[in-house]
């Protein structure tokens, strides 16, 4: 169950983001989470839309560099060392974790976090065998 995750390559200059915000806005897409990640000379804006399609639409349309990526979206407890738990099952399983950052809210009692893994596949597999919860694209979107 993967999801897909936006990426939208930015200019590290005033106002760039707000930029791009103000274009999501005006087509009345929202934003579930996101992430960005920045160097000195340019930012990457990670986020999980509620119409992927159309966002990514709308961006080529204003000349924004965007791509797609599959990320996984996975049911954390949300108590201490609930994270832990999960990072450790990957760890040994050998399973690399490229980043990950927080969904806006819970889902049931647990946190949702995005992760990128270096074998999503395998990921997956492990995740699921451990009993925990992944969230199709259909349940992070549409919130």
């Amino acid at each position: 169950m993967k999801a897909e995750q936006i990426s939208v390559f930015l200019e590290n200059k005033s106002g760039r983001l707000a930029e791009v915000m103000r274009v999501l806005g005006a087509a009345q897409i929202n934003i579930r989470a996101l992430s960005i990640a920045d160097t000195s000379d340019f930012g990457i804006l990670r986020i999980i839309v509620n119409d992927k399609d159309k966002a990514l639409a709308v961006l080529k349309d204003n000349n924004f560099t965007v791509s797609k990526t599959d990320v996984i979206a996975v049911e954390v407890p949300d108590s201490p060392g609930g994270l832990s738990k999960i990072l450790d099952l990957l760890d040994a399983r050998k399973v690399n974790v490229e980043y990950m950052y927080a969904f806006i809210e819970r889902h049931s009692e647990n946190a949702v976090i995005i992760f990128r893994f270096d074998e999503n596949d395998k990921a997956i597999e492990v995740l699921q065998k451990a009993g925990i919860t992944i969230l199709s694209s259909q349940e992070i979107y549409k919130r």
